[in-house]
């Protein structure tokens, strides 16, 4: 995790022994004299990434301190760069995106180029529950039921998975069933809090989510920053590139 940390708001504390590495807002408001109380939380998120995230090609300084300052400053249309914590998807847009970064080896084997290169670089939760069809119901077996006709009907997507499963990083897949993917992120995949190793330093920074669908918005109840894009958006974010964005509106 690389940050040319211009503000100096690179901080640790001590946790049994171990040290944690953070990126410190109170310094950064400090730094630029700004008064912290009158930013909203959500954007805390989104300023937080892009210290962490400095990189003086998508993230500099001037961004950052702009974005820091826009309330007093009315800045207009100002456009930042986040690299989301992770992504949610669902079965529908889902299998295409692996259906790409499949082809994208199969390319590279062709040229003779290892295709173990083509991986997620950021968590990936692929959640099956848009496909799945409620053929019986109103008795006791009708649950283990719809599951068994669900992995007959879609017998080559499940191998595909669990080909894509064994086969990439960051990859995880929830089979039918679980329920749907919103529960399961708020329920099973939200850590609110993440730590990273990176050089042997432990980094800790707030969880973050985009998601392949509308209703990813949900996972906010748990003061996890999360909304939902399009399929090329989360593919992109997949292999590292940041989602860019006007600073939202905060009603």
């Amino acid at each position: 995790m690389y940050s040319k940390d211009s503000f100096a708001t690179k901080k640790s504390f001590f946790i049994d022994d171990s040290e944690y590495f953070y990126f410190s807002l109170n310094d950064f408001f400090s730094n630029i004299n700004v008064n912290k109380n009158i930013f909203p939380y959500s954007l805390k998120v989104l300023l937080e990434n892009n210290l962490r995230n400095e990189d003086d090609i998508n993230i500099n300084s001037s961004t950052i301190k702009d974005f820091g300052n826009f309330f007093d400053k009315t800045i207009n249309n100002l456009e930042i760069y986040f690299y989301p914590t992770r992504v949610l998807m669902q079965d529908f847009t889902g299998v295409p995106a692996f259906a790409d970064l499949a082809s994208m080896r199969n390319s590279l084997n062709k040229k003779g180029i290892n295709p173990n290169l083509i991986n997620p670089l950021i968590p990936v939760d692929l959640v099956i529950d848009h496909s799945v069809i409620v053929d019986q119901y109103g008795n006791n077996k009708a649950f283990a039921n719809n599951v068994k006709m669900e992995f007959e009907r879609n017998k080559e997507r499940y191998e595909f998975l669990k080909w894509g499963k064994d086969s990439f990083n960051n990859f995880s897949v929830v089979p039918p069933g679980a329920g749907i993917c919103h529960q399961v992120n708020l329920e099973y995949l939200a850590k609110t809090v993440w730590v990273k190793k990176i050089k042997e330093n432990n980094y800790i920074y707030p969880d973050s989510i985009i998601g392949t669908d509308s209703h990813t918005t949900m996972i906010n109840a748990l003061s996890v920053l999360g909304w939902g894009v399009g399929g090329i958006e989360a593919e992109a974010a997949i292999l590292g590139q940041p989602i860019t964005m006007n600073i939202p509106d905060v009603i």
